[in-house]
Order: C-alpha cells, then structure tokens, then sequence
C-alpha cells in the first residue's frame, strides 16, 4: 500500500439503494474517468452520461459524475465521483471495470480521510469527529460529532498555541535583547498574566464531561435483591423483553446491558443479578459480585430493595416499583414509586434520568474532548502552570515549548503511525 497509488471504493451505503457513490482519489483519477465516460468534465460541475468498460465497450450505466482536481478536493488529491444506479449488479461492474485499470486499487477502511489528515484537509481532532459522526445514534452524539468534525475543537486548540507562540516570542526577546531598548517594561507580568488564562481556560475543558460518555452512553444500573423486579422493569424502560422475567429467585445471573436512547440521549441500562449475602450457589454468587462491581462505575444506580440497604453511592435512587400491589410501602422523601406493569410512575422516572443525564453529559453546545486529548491537554496545562513558578527565562521558554508541543498532538501535527492507524482503522472502505 503507498500513499501514490490511486484508490477507489464504493462510498455510499451498501447495496442495493437507489443511487450508489463510487470515489476515486490520486493521480490516476483523472484518466480513470476519462476512460469510463470518454471526456474529463469542468471542474465541480456534474456531468452525465454512459459509463462504459473500455476493454469491451461495454455500457456499464447511465450516471452523473464529477471531477475535483486537487488540492481542492475532499481528500486534497484529484479526485473523482460516480453517482450511478444502486443495484449490486452495476456497483460489481464499475468497481471491475477500474480495478483492470493500471495503477487503481481498492481502498483500505478510512484511507480517503486518513489522505485527507495527511494532506492537511482536515487535522486529528477533525477526524476523530468524523468517526464519531459516523457511528452516532442519537441527536445529540449527532451534534457533538459535527462540532467536531467541524474544527470547534481545532479552533480553540490554534487560539492557545498562537497565545503560547507570542509568549514564547516576548520570552525569546528577553533572552536575547534585555540589555538593549527595544524590550518593553513589565514583560514578565504581561508573560505571567496570559499564562494565567491560559490555564484558567484549559483547565476548565479539562473539569466538562468527556466526550467517550456522550458515545458509550449514560450507564444506569438496576440493583436489588433477587425479585425485587429489576428486569420487569428493565423491560418497561427499553420497551422491549431484554430480560427474562421469572418468579424463581436468581433468574438473572449476568450482566445484561441494553443501549438505548431517552429525549436524544445515550443510555445503557443494564441489569444484575440479584444481590443477597447467603444461599447463593457457586454461579450466582459470580453474577453477585459482578453486579457489585457495575454499582462502582454506575452514573446512577436505582435500588429496588429495601430502602438503605444499597450500595454506599452517591449516584443511588431508591425505587418502590410495586406500587400496584396490595402490600406496596412507599419509600421515603426522593425516591419514585412506580409500577411498570401498570405503567404508572415511569414518566417521572424517565424525566428524571434525561435530566439527571445532562447534568453528566456535555452540553449541547459545548466543545468536548476524549481522553486522548484531555491526556494532552492535561500536559500542556501542567507546562504553563510549571512556567508560571519559575523566574529563569530559559526554563520559562522550555516549558512554553514544551505545552506548544503537548497542543500540537491533539491536531496531529505531533503524531504516531500506530495511533493513526489505530483510529483510521475503524472507517469504513469507502470514507
């Protein structure tokens, strides 16, 4: 594989649909086309007509393509389209028909973004956004995801480093010019005023949500003894049978997590088995102590069983969820009485967990960051905070280095072929 040859791949959905997208990108793009339509077509205008196999003349489709020489491309290279009929009939035979072509191979998963990144189109945190974008489910991964893929992110991260690259120059003109006129007085405390808000800044990125729980979803864990009714209502939360529900003690023996989304918002429920401190065999003992370790990493935990006997917890909602029985006892100040067979109680509870999870979750219009970047960040910031303690102008211009280049990795412009490959990777052949 080399980043000269040209690639093609099929970029719209699977088929069968009602139109498929064939992109090729690189240096042979042009003749390429060409050969399958018989002209070049202006720039960035559709043009439409036969898609023919040059080797036996054979018509292919009818379609609309387009030609976007580079860098003026969505990969930087030349790059062209073929908008033809869906059917996987016609998709086989185009694709056949350039993979004959001299110098055109099939593309790898991401290899059109992963060109994009390295022919500057798009930074790092751009296509971590992308990925994202194309993995989102709900509304709200949705617009976090085109934040940033549309360089939210990258813009705030290009503010600091020019900030930081105008320290470093005033320090660099101390150093250098101190003993002549042309250095302005009070630049130190100009040079320790911008570090401060600097810091002020980054460190409060560093204290909103991470951007892994707005995708992995807001974990909700069900806990109680066995029978409590945990997995009925499970089943009533997701609106779908997810757990076997049984009047035997112990049915539910495993984790089960089920994603779901509330209001536009990732959740995963998940269920456990039910927690007792005696008579319970080998097997069940094992989901016992698996559900214990779910109440650590739970964002909230609703208790079914006897009120205050549940995990010592913060994030802990004590539950009645038989409040259609006869011998129902409410809980106290705080906690929902429901029914989930009966249907009654639910809303509250769900208006609860929606506002409960945007609380946890980043907001709507806030720029968030995943752990690879919170762990840069965190090292730029720790940087500026070290510069600020020192008076050695030398040291001060290291450690101002030193945080432009822990930036510089959230964009890629310091960056890894494995952490690359790691992240291109997960793109599908034709992105």
């Amino acid at each position: 594989m080399s980043a000269e040859d040209t690639i093609f791949a099929l970029s719209s959905g699977q088929p069968p649909a009602a139109i498929g997208i064939l992109r090729i990108s690189g240096p042979e793009s042009g003749i390429a086309l060409a050969r399958l339509t018989g002209n070049l077509p202006e720039p960035r205008v559709a043009a439409f007509g036969n898609i023919t196999d040059m080797v036996n003349g054979e018509v292919l489709d009818q379609a609309l393509y387009l030609w976007f020489p580079g860098p003026k491309s969505a990969t930087g290279e030349d790059l062209a389209e073929i908008h033809c009929h869906g059917g996987r009939a016609v998709i086989r035979a185009i694709e056949a028909a350039l993979e004959q072509m001299d110098g055109l191979r099939r593309a790898e998963p991401g290899e059109f973004t992963r060109r994009a990144f390295t022919l500057g189109k798009i930074d790092l945190a751009e296509a971590e956004g992308l990925s994202d974008l194309l993995f989102a489910e709900t509304e709200l991964q949705r617009k976090a995801a085109i934040r940033q893929a549309g360089g939210a992110l990258s813009r705030r991260v290009d503010d600091w480093q020019r900030r930081i690259l105008q320290l470093s120059a005033q320090v660099e003109a101390e150093l250098d010019f101190s003993d002549e006129d042309d250095v302005a007085p009070g630049q130190a405390d100009m040079v320790r005023q911008t570090g401060q808000a600097l810091v002020r800044e980054m460190s409060g990125l560093l204290a909103r949500p991470r951007a892994e729980k707005l995708r992995d979803g807001v974990r909700v864990v069900l806990g109680g003894p066995p029978n409590s009714g945990k997995s009925t209502l499970l089943n009533a939360l997701v609106e779908r049978e997810a757990a076997i529900v049984s009047d035997i003690a112990g049915t539910t023996r495993d984790v089960i997590e089920v994603p779901i989304a509330l209001g536009g918002i990732p959740f995963l429920f998940i269920d456990t088995a039910g927690v007792r401190e005696s008579g319970a065999e080998t097997i069940e003992q094992i989901g016992i102590d698996r559900a214990r370790e779910q109440f650590t990493s739970a964002d909230t935990i609703l208790w079914l069983g006897e009120e205050g006997q549940g995990p010592s917890s913060m994030n802990l909602v004590e539950v009645s969820s038989r409040s259609d029985r006869p011998e129902h006892q409410p809980k106290g100040s705080g906690s929902f009485s429901l029914s989930p067979v009966a249907g009654t109680g639910m809303d509250a509870l769900v208006d609860f967990l929606i506002g409960r999870a945007r609380d946890i979750l980043p907001g709507a219009d806030q720029v968030s960051i995943n752990a690879r970047q919170a762990d840069h960040l965190t090292a730029a910031c720790s940087h500026l905070a070290a510069m600020l303690e020192e008076t050695d102008y030398l040291i001060v211009a290291e450690q101002l280095r030193m945080a432009r280049k822990a930036l510089d990795a959230i964009t890629g412009r310091a960056s890894t072929e494995d952490m690359l490959d790691g992240l291109f990777g997960k793109f599908c052949i034709g992105k």
